[in-house]
């Protein structure tokens, strides 16, 4: 299986520097090759991801001379991932609508997501381009820069990204290994509620996961910083300065979120072997005015993507329930379905038996009880072609959902 290893680099400021062009000379690469995408489309022609990597080699010693300085990886894989990016927008306009997730590629901006890639095996010369000593990597032309940590994985280096993400510099390794997912003796079944007062609530008896809340909990020196980064001339030190501080703080916000997200998805996929969720419309929450900065805060995508992969690494296996499983209305006690229930009622009573119900727990209850349900049941039952408006679909179209879990839609 291939697995990847993203770790802080310690560069000196030549490397520095080499980095910081080698992610210019990706961003250029990229921009040409869709502005030229797009008038050979408009003319049409059918252009392709690898005809325009030919166009590019053959002007390159002469309108681009600037490039060689570089890996010849940078420019050229810039122009792979273009041509992915239009694989996957247009296998997406197949789908519906309210499924899709791509759209057409875009400008790259300067100091936006600033990468280059090197794979091993790309350079016929230099079949080894990336090799992996303790806590150094070598990287094609730059040689061999400091990481902070090893690499924690045994195999084969496929690829080497190199990243900014603030004023840090990282790489992520991508690694074949040899994996084999490892046979659950433990078979237990967890129903898991995602929130905004509590980031999860599971179905046992383990307390609520508390919402880190970092966007929150930092959005008034947000404001402060962004308010001081408008106020600089542009061009200037301190602009420039101002906009590290602020890029420095986001970078924070999101670590804290994903150092939270980490633990629980790996506490699930290693304590569980079937983990009930539901599919949810995160991009009908965003809509709420009221409610779509918390819901973003929360990184509820975020958190389908790594319970997905973690749960193939383990060997568990996730059920997803439709969006229109009734889980919080639902009586876990007796099934009776409290149709008045509104986004405000925490708690509610069943007026069926008289069960008191925190809402958050009920609704992990009934998705545990959905997720071992699906558990012992086969594929190709009848009814597994009910409508997805149905309350309670069949097991069967739960087992492998065409799209992510939480897909952005």
């Amino acid at each position: 299986m291939i697995t990847a290893h993203k770790i802080v680099l310690d560069p000196n400021p030549a490397q520095e520097n080499y980095f910081a062009r080698a992610c210019g000379t990706a961003r250029f690469a990229y921009n040409w090759a869709l502005a030229e995408w797009n008038r050979q489309y408009k003319a049409g022609e059918r252009p392709s991801e690898a005809s325009l990597r030919r166009q590019l080699n053959s002007l390159k010693d002469d309108a681009f001379p600037w490039m060689r300085e570089v890996t010849k990886n940078a420019p050229q894989q810039a122009i792979k991932n273009l041509g992915t990016a239009f694989k996957n927008y247009f296998a997406d306009l197949k789908k519906p609508k309210r499924q899709r997730r791509f759209r057409h590629p875009q400008f790259k901006k300067k100091g936006k997501h600033d990468s280059f890639r090197a794979d091993n095996g790309a350079d016929k010369d230099h079949p080894n381009a990336v090799e992996v000593d303790d806590k150094r990597v070598k990287l094609p032309v730059i040689g061999w820069v400091k990481m902070r940590e090893s690499l924690r994985f045994v195999g084969k280096i496929k690829s080497a990204v190199v990243s900014r993400t603030a004023d840090r510099w990282f790489v992520s390794l991508t690694v074949a290994i040899e994996h084999t997912p490892p046979n659950r003796e433990n078979q237990a079944v967890v129903g898991v509620d995602l929130g905004i007062k509590a980031l999860a609530t599971l179905s046992d008896d383990t307390p609520p996961v508390e919402n880190p809340k970092a966007l929150r909990g930092n959005l008034k020196k947000l404001k402060r910083l962004s308010r001081s980064l408008s106020r600089k001339l542009k061009g200037s030190a301190n602009r420039r300065k101002a906009k590290s501080k602020l890029a420095r703080l986001h970078a924070r916000i999101a670590n804290i979120r994903n150092d939270v997200m980490h633990k629980l998805t790996t506490d699930l996929v290693t304590r569980f072997a079937v983990i009930g969720v539901e599919d949810l419309n995160v991009r009908g929450m965003m809509a709420n005015g009221r409610l779509a900065r918390a819901v973003a805060d929360v990184g509820m995508f975020e958190f389908g993507r790594q319970l997905a992969y973690k749960a193939a690494m383990t060997g568990a296996r996730v059920v997803m329930a439709d969006r229109w499983f009734a889980s919080s209305k639902t009586c876990s006690a007796c099934g009776h379905v409290h149709t008045g229930l509104t986004l405000s009622d925490r708690e509610w009573s069943c007026v069926a038996c008289g069960v008191i119900h925190d809402r958050d727990r009920n609704a992990a209850i009934n998705l545990m009880h959905f997720a071992a349900s699906s558990a012992v049941t086969a594929c190709g039952e009848d009814g597994a072609d009910v409508s997805p408006r149905t309350a309670v679909k069949p097991a069967s179209v739960k087992q492998e959902p065409e799209r992510e879990a939480f897909a952005y839609v």
